[in-house]
């Protein structure tokens, strides 16, 4: 799952905090649960949905990723728009400003809601859920495709993690140049994310009638 650059400045903001260790443990965490729940309750979905209509489940799959897809491209062109001016300072969300005084549970919290509730990552979860459920795959090979798909989407988030805690003094620098550059090109960064995610699942979409 291709990320929203916010959850890697928040996770990267955290490691900056005074509660550097125990917060981005906690949001990491809750990053890596949510983005399990999310996948593996719209796998479920799509499976019933194969189940119960069983010669209507490739055009009703199509016509889901069709509307996903669109909706992506929508989103696009939010951030596209309200990208900063050259020399002025990016906002991000207020929930931000109170990283400092996080706890390892509202950490967690706020990863669990960033990955399974967020909408953009929400449309790319059921998107990929729905992939998983079409693919005619058996309970094991299903298990392993989400655990891959799972590591994949939370090793943006993980790595400058672990990386901390492994070389703390050494990542500080390098975090705070990235959590810059992210910052400032977060609206671009989201905008390309979202139209090549929306191309590829409207593409799908289209492949399945």
């Amino acid at each position: 799952m291709p990320q929203n650059p916010i959850p890697i400045i928040a996770a990267i903001l955290m490691l900056l905090s005074t509660r550097a260790r125990s917060t981005s443990v906690g949001f990491m965490l809750g990053w890596v649960f949510g983005v399990d729940v999310a996948v593996v309750v719209f796998t479920l979905l799509s499976a019933i949905l194969l189940a119960s209509t069983p010669s209507a489940t490739q055009p009703t799959v199509g016509v889901i990723e069709l509307i996903l897809g669109a909706l992506l491209l929508l989103l696009a062109v939010r951030p596209w728009r309200g990208r900063p001016k050259a020399g002025v300072e990016p906002a991000l969300p207020k929930w931000m400003g109170a990283i400092d005084s996080m706890t390892f549970w509202r950490g967690l919290g706020h990863g669990f809601l960033l990955a399974a509730v967020n909408p953009k990552n929400l449309m790319m979860a059921i998107s990929a859920g729905l992939s998983i459920g079409a693919a005619s795959l058996g309970v094991g090979q299903q298990a392993l495709v989400i655990v891959t798909f799972v590591i994949i989407a939370s090793c943006t988030v993980a790595i400058p993690v672990i990386g901390y805690l492994v070389a703390a003094e050494r990542m500080r620098s390098l975090l705070d140049s990235l959590r810059a550059w992210l910052t400032h090109n977060n609206a671009t960064i989201m905008s390309v994310l979202l139209l090549v995610i929306g191309v590829v699942v409207a593409s799908k979409g289209i492949q399945q009638f």
